[in-house]
């Protein structure tokens, strides 16, 4: 590994996924990206790429050096950041990845108060539930709503989050509501994957934690198909309330058992380890924590 300029491509061409997406964003031919990571796996005599004609993916190998490239270029980028920008005046583009529904219902408008309090910055949004974004997606920061698995990121809690067990009102006509926890049971949950194959629900009754168990007719990694089918009348959900705000709003789902709601999640903000943070990644971080005591649909 001769030469920082065949690491560079090839990072680029990992986080593009693409050897013509890289070489424009890199400002040089496709046939010279190519050639580059050619020349760097005969380097390291080992392939780093798998290329179809449909997509190019890292191979084991590739991944390991992608993950190990990916702090090495946050801190060049950072020391080039400070030595061109004594002030540590906030500019540039920041990544930010979140959930669809997330993005829609919450970031939004948040993203427009940050962006005109820092003009000089500019915001990407990535739509994404990948847990390895930070490392694989070139991304600054990703937002989650938990339960998530803190690996190699820095984690920082933002704000709680309510959730809402719903269906459309069809729905229950049919089913019957449930007067208890217990009768879901015989209910059509539709539910997040991040759950098992035989999936429970926690419940807080009494003050107390009890995990009840549900059959599981689909599910998704996004809440946005759960809520659209709940309104279908395809089976139950639990989603956080703030993103099926709208169709509670309008009757297009009703609510139960609400004096036995699932315990609150969190809304968080993981990065990458950096001994030193981009002047934009830290006004980021700063402003979701001043404002996430605010952070509802207007």
């Amino acid at each position: 590994m001769e030469d920082l300029q065949q690491l560079r491509v090839f990072a680029e061409v990992v986080a593009r996924k693409s050897f013509t997406r890289a070489g424009i964003a890199l400002g040089i031919s496709k046939a010279s990206v190519t050639k580059i990571v050619a020349q760097l796996e005969k380097g390291v005599g080992v392939r780093l790429l798998n290329r179809s004609t449909r997509s190019v993916t890292p191979t084991d190998a590739g991944q390991t050096l992608a993950r190990r490239l990916a702090p090495l270029f946050g801190l060049l980028q950072e020391l080039s950041t400070e030595l061109s920008d004594f002030a540590a005046h906030p500019r540039g583009r920041l990544r930010v990845a979140a959930p669809h529904g997330l993005s829609l219902s919450l970031l939004g408008w948040q993203i427009e108060d940050f962006i005109t309090d820092h003009p000089d910055v500019h915001v990407s949004i990535h739509l994404s539930n990948r847990d390895d974004d930070l490392v694989m997606g070139g991304i600054d920061v990703a937002l989650r709503i938990g339960p998530i698995e803190a690996r190699d990121v820095v984690v920082r809690k933002l704000r709680p989050v309510p959730l809402v067990l719903c269906a459309s009102p069809q729905y229950w006509a049919r089913k019957g509501m449930p007067s208890k926890p217990e009768d879901l049971a015989r209910h059509e949950l539709l539910t997040f994957s991040l759950w098992d194959a035989s999936p429970r629900l926690p419940f807080l009754i009494d003050g107390k934690t009890h995990h009840v168990p549900v059959r599981s007719r689909l599910d998704a990694d996004d809440a946005a198909p759960l809520i659209a089918l709940a309104v279908k009348g395809l089976g139950v959900t639990c989603v956080p309330e703030v993103l099926a705000r709208a169709h509670l709003g309008s009757g297009a789902l009703v609510p139960v058992l609400k004096d036995a709601m699932p315990p609150t999640i969190w809304l968080y903000a993981t990065y990458a380890h950096r001994n030193h943070k981009s002047a934009a990644l830290r006004a980021f971080l700063d402003f979701l924590t001043s404002s996430a005591g605010d952070l509802s649909v207007r």
